[in-house]
């Protein structure tokens, strides 16, 4: 079946946090809401279908997650990135956030240090000061365009943490870590006895010429320290449905989360998530494989049409995310004035990249899962704003 990415799907007045919130984040209504990373994309057709199967059944009482729901998740895993994992090491999440809070609670108390390595997604942030526990910045190098991890400066840092709080691929930037990288900070965890916690909601996400490496998968030792966290919602646009999966091949700090998720009781989830996430990691090969290349196109369009028409403004070409890191320092404004630019000259509505640390000063991320007139829309915009400064 051949997917149509580019309908162009109304999502005002549906509770959209992208788009009915417009207002109160941007002050504005009329901005082209291309920030919080879900897509324009409509939910796939088996997905729907079997949520509409559920629904024919109506009673919706106490339910839990079957052993063809784990099955779906441990296929998915094999299949798509060649790890194989077993039912007893996964357990639930209403979402990764909370996920990364309850595992930030089960493994340090306060006063620890937690490693981030940003410009990185900001719920990191709070995740570490929220629980009072103390934030090491790793920060990422910059080099040729791909952000690289700081080895030597976190060699050091490893020596007083406790833990590190890892994107895989990383957000923003779009660096897919390889497995050459990935081993070098996983032994050095090792050595130093720092659990990992590794965030990897973007894995399916990946752009040809590129691989995704599970961080667990790298070695039985990496593997003993690592808690890494998954969910359907990025790949097939769930978000809403709230599933999210905790992978853990060591007993003792799988015991340990599950006791803080027994403790604040919300590990039942809700049966549309699981559903929803059965349906997709059964099906989704196909649908996903046509996304990436529309994704793709997206990706090469926005690289061409910045390069010919909006020079001062130049992106960090992503190996994985739909998400995409905008270097706009060429504009010579203040991160102030960066956004308000954006906001009221240019008329769309992204992601300050302050919101993801200092190191993000310059920078705007944009989210370029939509349709391509969409796309097209949003840079004449912002060609005509820079065009008229």
């Amino acid at each position: 079946m051949k997917y149509n990415f580019d309908e162009i799907v109304n999502r005002k007045n549906t509770d959209s946090v992208k788009y009915d919130l417009r207002k109160v984040i941007f002050e504005k209504e009329d901005v082209i809401p291309m920030w919080v990373a879900d897509m324009d994309f409509k939910t796939p057709d088996f997905i729907i279908n079997a949520l509409k199967e559920r629904l024919n059944h109506e009673v919706f009482g106490y339910s839990f997650r079957s052993k063809s729901y784990f099955k779906s998740i441990i296929n998915w895993l094999k299949r798509r990135h060649n790890w194989e994992v077993q039912e007893e090491w996964i357990s639930f999440s209403p979402g990764i956030v909370p996920a990364i809070n309850m595992a930030v609670m089960a493994y340090t108390k306060p006063g620890d240090k937690i490693i981030i390595q940003p410009p990185v997604y900001f719920p990191f942030f709070s995740a570490i000061e929220n629980n009072n526990r103390v934030l090491l910045k790793n920060p990422l190098k910059l080099t040729n365009g791909r952000y690289c991890i700081d080895f030597d400066d976190l060699e050091g840092k490893l020596k007083e943490s406790k833990m590190i709080i890892i994107s895989n691929p990383h957000n923003p930037g779009g660096s897919v870590w390889t497995k050459k990288e990935l081993k070098r900070l996983g032994d050095l965890c090792v050595e130093n006895n720092v659990t990992i916690l590794s965030d990897e909601i973007h894995a399916d996400l990946v752009f040809k010429d590129f691989k995704f490496t599970p961080l667990a998968s790298v070695s039985k030792e990496i593997s003993d320290i690592t808690v890494t966290f998954i969910a359907p919602s990025k790949t097939f646009n769930l978000a809403a449905l709230a599933t999210s999966s905790l992978i853990c091949t060591n007993k003792e700090l799988k015991d340990k989360y599950d006791k803080v998720l027994d403790a604040v009781h919300v590990g039942m989830g809700n049966v549309f998530g699981a559903v929803a996430s059965e349906a997709a990691y059964n099906y989704g090969d196909n649908w996903l494989d046509q996304l990436m290349e529309y994704l793709s196109g997206n990706l090469d369009y926005l690289e061409k049409y910045l390069s010919e028409n909006i020079s001062l403004v130049k992106m960090l070409r992503p190996e994985g995310t739909y998400l995409v890191w905008l270097d706009c320092s060429g504009l010579k404004m203040t991160d102030e004035e960066l956004k308000d630019f954006m906001i009221q000259k240019a008329g769309l509505g992204l992601n300050a990249g302050t919101m993801f640390g200092t190191e993000g000063k310059g920078f705007m991320r944009i989210n370029i899962a939509c349709s391509i007139q969409t796309l097209k829309d949003a840079l004449v915009r912002l060609e005509k704003a820079v065009n008229n400064l």
